[in-house]
């Protein structure tokens, strides 16, 4: 019984199990057409450049069951892996470069699988072109024969390049570069190359052309971008010649010699001629036509004139042969000729040397006048010079040349035979100049080669030159420096400048100017050159130091050079140090120096650097003075006030310095101030409002105007408040008990706070910083009595002060001031009045105030410091 039961549930679990793997069904792609970017990747396109690592595709299905689906790529064997997808999203990524051009298909096949059941299916993936591709010419190089009689427009070659892309990227134009300079046109869709209209080719002037195609392509789309390629190459055009030019004799004019020893039969000289046209040239065939009265011959192959007859049966001097050349073509037709002269002299043995002869006969000098620097190769017409040798044959043959300076002119020809006419040609034009030589003297030497005596002779050649304006006036420097000090009356020389011509005459006088923004203030004598400052000009190195301007120099024909002038003006010293005030008021706190400091207006050192000194002081050697800075500071002794009492008796330490401030040129000026120091000490731990009148002690005003401002703000607070105890009385249209108003009348508060924040905690002798003296005369009592005393003040709030006065007027009579030691009473000077203004009365007002609240402090038994 137990082993049934054991057995039955085993066999449940079996039935269910066959049960599920029956009813499971494969998973599937999802078909969502062409133009779709997930599915089954079928009907997939994608351009050739699509960059590596982009997502192209997404493939997307699903499992009848609802189970999760995994995505698979695969290839077939020997295929290249273009994508990668991911298991789980099946996101489809290329791995691999696309080239159309390579393979233009791709068999893929993607999977999708539920992990019971795979479904595969295979996909093309069509590579749709980018124009990626440079047009390519074939069957290159290109070498093309044509005949220089070849019709103008006429076809000589076609030119093919292919480009692998498709569409307007694979469609190919082509076009010639340098279009304008060549003899060629070429049709943009066929390649065929033409010669252009109206236009020959000539074998003689060109015998090769260069003909550079381009190969560009229609264009097209590539990452992005539109790309258009292109590729060029050289089509070689090699013109082939045509019989079209008659033959030409060289070596012309031709001159032979028959002597009187010399045999019948013997050759005299050889005539050549060639074929003009040098490519296929055809052979010539030589005759004498007249002038050889049966005494000469000519080889008909080679040109050879000879002698038929001994000289003594020759019945002239000179012979002149009319001698033809003909080609031969192939077919032994003559087809052109040309002719030639030749010159056959009868001499006799070699007993004359070389002759120069001019115009009217032997001469052995020749001159001739010229102007310099002929151009290179001209030939000197003037010189008419014939040079000859009465012997015949190699008797007559001599060589020719200039004896003198080297490289300047050469002779043609440089070797004779019997006679011919002197050419001098220039072979140095920058050699033959007017600044160097005026003349030019040489020998013309002619030397016979091959004879045994070397009979020579010479003649002079005198060549005299003539000026030209070949030179540009030339300074003496690229520029030029100057210094002037600022002191110099208007028209002062400045500098000289020189600028030389060497042509002659009217060429080489020079003018100077100058221009430029600099010039303002000079002038410059037009042919001295030497450069002054205008009448009126003031120089002022403070003001502008430094000038610059050009300065030309320039011939009469229009030739010139420029030069850069710079100008310092030089500072003099001519102005004194100067003080802002020359009578001085500072407040020194011990330990802490007071700076006074003088400005000098010279524009350069050392004229400009001041230096200070203590001329006198009262009382002396008490104070020490900064050379450099102007800083005046207590000698190191002096730490307190109870030290600069004991030195004077004056208790208001208020002292007069003398500075001098001294500048370090030479002459050196010096100026002086009064400088009045009031000393006080330092005091630490005081309240803000004590401070506050410390630091404003010098500045009065500042000190009235925060008081006003405070009384402003108080003010301001009690309209506002009455202004919303109005409004709000207004809106409840009711009125206010009148006990509630008399019991806010006397509330006693609001005085005795304001009363407390006016308290100040001040030392008793802190009223003696406040002490106040005329600037022009104060009168001391030099045994600290005073005739005025100061009564106590009780320990009350003190009463506001009496508004200050609006301005004060020369008339207003003298007032006192409450101090620890007594009153002064100053006397006021109507020129200080309108110096200082309010100061004084500003600080009379603010020391009495402040003598009121230290009196409090004193009363309250506030520590002293």
């Amino acid at each position: 019984m137990k082993h049934v039961r054991h057995f039955t549930p085993s066999l449940f679990l079996s039935l269910v199990h066959v049960c599920l793997v029956q009813a499971n069904y494969a998973p599937y792609f999802f078909d969502n057409g062409a133009r779709s970017t997930n599915g089954n990747m079928a009907l997939l396109s994608l351009s050739e450049d699509t960059p590596v690592g982009t997502h192209v595709y997404t493939l997307n299905g699903t499992d009848p069951e609802g189970d999760p689906v995994t995505y698979g790529l695969a290839y077939e064997a020997g295929s290249r892996r273009y994508f990668s997808v991911d298991d789980n999203l099946g996101n489809v990524t290329l791995i691999e470069e696309l080239d159309r051009e390579k393979e233009d298909e791709i068999e893929v096949i993607v999977s999708i699988s539920d992990g019971l059941s795979t479904v595969s299916e295979k996909v093309r993936i069509l590579v749709m072109d980018a124009n990626d591709e440079s047009p390519e010419f074939v069957n290159t190089p290109y070498i093309v024969q044509v005949p220089e009689n070849a019709p103008s427009g006429s076809s000589i070659f076609k030119i093919e390049a292919v480009d692998k892309d498709t569409g307007s990227g694979g469609s190919i134009t082509y076009f010639l570069q340098n279009i304008h300079a060549n003899k060629f046109t070429i049709d943009r869709h066929s390649g065929v190359l033409r010669i252009k209209t109206g236009v020959t080719l000539d074998y003689e002037k060109s015998r090769t052309h260069f003909v550079v195609v381009v190969a560009k392509d229609g264009g097209g789309k590539l990452r992005g971008d539109n790309k258009v390629f292109s590729a060029t190459t050289t089509v070689t055009v090699n013109v082939e010649d045509v019989q079209d030019t008659p033959p030409m004799f060289i070596g012309t004019p031709y001159y032979g010699y028959v002597y009187e020893d010399t045999l019948a039969g013997s050759e005299v000289l050889t005539v050549v001629a060639l074929d003009g046209d040098r490519g296929k040239p055809n052979s010539i065939h030589y005759c004498i036509v007249n002038g050889d009265e049966g005494s000469f011959e000519i080889s008909n192959t080679t040109g050879a004139i000879s002698v038929i007859k001994s000289p003594n049966q020759l019945k002239k001097e000179v012979y002149e042969l009319k001698v033809q050349a003909s080609e031969v073509s192939q077919e032994d037709d003559i087809s052109v000729y040309a002719f030639a002269v030749v010159t056959i002299r009868v001499v006799d043995l070699n007993n004359h040397p070389p002759t120069f002869y001019g115009e009217n006969g032997p001469q052995n000098r020749f001159e001739l006048t010229m102007y310099e620097h002929p151009p290179e190769g001209e030939i000197l017409r003037g010189l008419k010079i014939t040079v000859s040798d009465s012997d015949q044959g190699a008797n007559a043959k001599f060589n020719l040349r200039l004896v003198g300076p080297g490289g300047i002119f050469r002779v043609v020809p440089q070797t004779v035979l019997n006679e011919a006419q002197v050419t001098i040609i220039v072979e140095n034009s920058a050699a033959i100049d007017y600044e160097k030589f005026k003349v030019l003297t040489f020998k013309l030497l002619a030397i016979e080669v091959n004879t045994p005596e070397k009979f020579s002779s010479t003649a002079d050649i005198v060549i005299r030159l003539l000026d030209t304006n070949d030179n540009v006036p030339k300074f003496s420097s690229d520029y030029y420096i100057a210094r002037i000090p600022e002191n110099s009356p208007g028209g002062s020389n400045v500098v000289a400048v020189t600028a030389t011509d060497p042509d002659s005459g009217l060429w080489g006088e020079v003018k100077y100017s100058i221009y430029g923004t600099g010039a303002d203030l000079f002038l410059i004598h037009p042919s001295t050159g030497i450069i002054y400052s205008q009448p009126w000009a003031i120089l002022d190195a403070e003001v502008n130091s430094k000038y610059n301007f050009y300065v030309k120099a320039e011939d009469t024909d229009g030739k010139y050079s420029l030069a850069e002038v710079f100008i310092t003006v030089l500072d003099v010293n001519d102005h004194s140090p100067e003080f802002n005030e020359n009578i001085q008021e500072k407040t020194m706190i011990i330990g802490s120096p007071v700076k006074i400091e003088a400005i000098d207006q010279d524009a350069e050192e050392p004229n400009n650097i001041v230096d200070y000194s203590i001329m006198q002081a009262d009382p002396a050697n008490v104070f020490d003075i900064d050379r450099s800075t102007g800083e005046i500071k207590l000698k190191s002794y002096i730490r307190s006030l109870d030290i600069i009492h004991n030195i004077t008796k004056n208790k208001d330490c208020i002292w007069s310095v003398v500075v001098q401030a001294k500048d370090r040129g030479s002459p050196s000026f010096s100026t002086t101030a009064v400088l009045k120091i009031d000393i006080t000490e330092e005091t630490l731990h005081k309240g803000p409002m004590a401070a506050f009148l410390m630091q404003t002690k010098d500045n009065p005003m500042k000190a009235l105007g925060v008081l006003a401002g405070v009384v402003g703000i108080m003010v301001l607070i009690t309209v506002m408040i009455s202004t919303a105890m109005f409004w709000r009385n207004k809106r409840s249209n009711k009125i206010m008990p009148v006990r509630r108003i008399i019991r806010k009348r006397q509330t006693p508060q609001p005085r005795t706070v304001r009363m407390e924040w006016l308290k100040f905690k001040r030392p008793s002798n802190a009223a003696e910083k406040f002490v106040v003296e005329d600037d022009a005369k104060s009168l001391h009592n030099e045994n600290s009595n005073n005739n005025i005393q100061v009564a106590p003040v009780p320990p009350t709030a003190p009463l506001p002060p009496p508004p200050p006065a609006l301005a004060p007027r020369g008339d207003v009579p003298g007032w006192r001031v409450p101090t620890v030691s007594g009153s002064l009473t100053p006397k006021f000077i109507n020129k200080q009045l309108k110096k200082r203004g309010h100061s004084s009365a500003h600080n009379a007002l603010v020391s009495e105030l402040k003598m009121k609240f230290e009196k409090k402090n004193a009363a309250i038994g506030e520590p002293h410091i």
